[in-house]
């Protein structure tokens, strides 16, 4: 039996067919846009993603006829946080509000502000940041009134697919949890927040474990696609979780370090907790228990701006292949990451990037082993809050796109002081979206057995012992960096 796997992600969508053995038979991705209609805005069109999936499908499956008959499960990874709107008829009310979107800065304020941090965690173990789904519930209710008040359904972004493939309104708890919406703890809608936000709980969807199949197909959606019509669709998850399920980190005390668009420090457990500070996020796990999270809203993306935006190439590995290993801890430029704000730990939309100490003799390839290592030690920052916390983090899976970059993952080991460990297969979001249908399909019986037959470690990058103490020493430095100038870039 074969299974469909879909990263729903910001700048692309990747498909994956899957058989039951984890053997991935063939991928292909569909690009899109992102609009920035306004400076700190960030949003996508929902139909995109239902065109990446109704053309991508048909292709993944050319050259597999045997295959498509066959497939017996579809499920979904998908970027966190947007908001995307229906009416009543299930049509898109206006473009998706991503994750990434800083307009929501006043009505953040006016939840951890007025209504108090304190409640807010209460209510759902986690504080108001600008990329969570509540608060731009609030902004579309203050400044498109006229939408809001056709407001029907409210979904995230792989709910909107699943919904296409389905007609179901559904939702997992793992995406959930990052809505401000969700009561973490007891895992169901939390009526103070919706009273706060002014939501009918029948516009909110059904939720579900992650491997639990919401529906089959629509007849007509099953023949665009070429798939038969009782091909089961399962919940899914949040991207981070999925890429958990995918890099084999389920189960208490393991981590998962996202190196993509964004960036993530992913730690699992089988206890609900919540961090005292609100700095990292407390969310449902997609194998059933739960997570802590720190979030960088700009990681691999930092990279892909210097490089193309700013140098103007696309030859990544002539780029990081003129740094200088004998300086790997040794530069004198920093780097602040925050092009989009930053989430974990400031909680500040109007962070922005900088590079520092800059000198006349200053090299290009400096500057690109500054944005590498500003990027790690912005996952330092997470590391710190997890271990103040009294949570030991021995050692880590690593994922995403810049993780390919062997140069990058030894500089962020370095920094973090920690083995990491590179998957066999890196295709984290999609690969755990496929492994999650096999549970809800049956070839499974629970997520963590999935995980063990199924994902393995291809490498592993141990810190250089002399590095870490001298990339201590600049982090130390950089840490201070974000406080001197807080207030002064906005």
């Amino acid at each position: 039996m074969f299974y469909i796997g879909i990263d729903l992600g910001t700048s692309a969508t990747k498909l994956l067919l899957v058989d039951a053995q984890g053997t991935i038979l063939n991928t292909v991705s569909r690009e899109y846009a992102v609009s920035y209609p306004h400076p700190g805005w960030s949003e996508q069109d929902p139909a995109d993603w239902w065109a990446a999936v109704l053309g991508g499908v048909p292709e993944l499956l050319k050259g597999f006829d045997a295959a498509a008959s066959k497939i017996r499960g579809i499920g979904v990874g998908g970027q966190m946080h947007g908001l995307v709107a229906l009416d009543t008829a299930g049509a898109v009310l206006r473009p998706c509000i991503l994750w990434n979107d800083g307009r929501t800065q006043k009505q953040v304020e006016y939840l951890n502000g007025v209504i108090g941090k304190d409640k807010l965690s209460a209510y759902t173990a986690n504080i108001a940041f600008a990329g969570f789904t509540a608060p731009k519930l609030l902004w579309l209710k203050e400044n498109e009134p006229e939408n809001f008040a056709r407001l029907a359904h409210v979904l995230l972004p792989k709910d909107y697919i699943n919904y296409k493939l389905t007609g179901a309104f559904c939702c997992d708890y793992s995406d959930a949890s990052g809505m401000l919406l969700l009561d973490v703890a007891h895992k169901r809608w939390s009526k103070e927040m919706l009273d706060i936000c002014g939501l009918n709980e029948a516009w909110l969807p059904t939720l579900y474990e992650s491997w639990q199949p919401v529906g089959t197909l629509l007849p007509d959606v099953a023949a665009a696609l070429g798939l038969p019509a009782d091909v089961l669709v399962c919940a899914g998850a949040g991207d981070n979780a999925a890429a958990a399920v995918g890099c084999g980190v389920v189960g208490a005390g393991g981590c998962n370090i996202s190196l993509g668009t964004s960036g993530t420090v992913f730690i699992t457990s089988d206890k609900f907790g919540v961090d005292k500070a609100n700095a990292l996020h407390s969310f449902a796990h997609a194998d059933g228990g739960w997570h802590l999270m720190g979030c960088i809203l700009s990681a691999a993306s930092c990279n892909k701006w210097w490089l193309e935006e700013i140098l103007s190439t696309d030859d990544y590995d002539a780029a990081l292949g003129a740094i200088d290993p004998d300086k790997l801890g040794q530069n004198d430029v920093y780097y602040l990451p925050y092009l989009m704000g930053e989430r974990s730990p400031h909680n500040d939309p109007a962070a922005r990037g900088a590079f520092l100490g800059l000198r006349m003799d200053t090299t290009r390839a400096e500057m690109t082993q500054a944005v590498l290592e500003g990027v790690a030690f912005a996952f330092k920052d997470c590391v710190e809050i997890a271990k103040a916390q009294g949570i030991d983090i021995p050692s880590s899976r690593v994922c995403g796109g810049g993780a390919r970059s062997a140069l990058w993952r030894q500089i962020l080991a370095d920094v973090l002081g920690i083995p990491l460990e590179l998957p066999q297969t890196e295709q984290g979001p999609g690969y755990g979206a496929a492994m999650l249908a096999m549970v809800g399909c049956g070839a499974y019986p629970d997520v963590n057995a999935c995980a063990k037959a199924l994902t393995h470690v291809k490498s592993v990058t141990e810190p250089d012992p002399a590095r870490v103490k001298t990339y201590e020493a600049r982090y130390q430095t950089w840490h201070k960096l974000y406080p001197a100038l807080k207030g002064v870039l906005a």
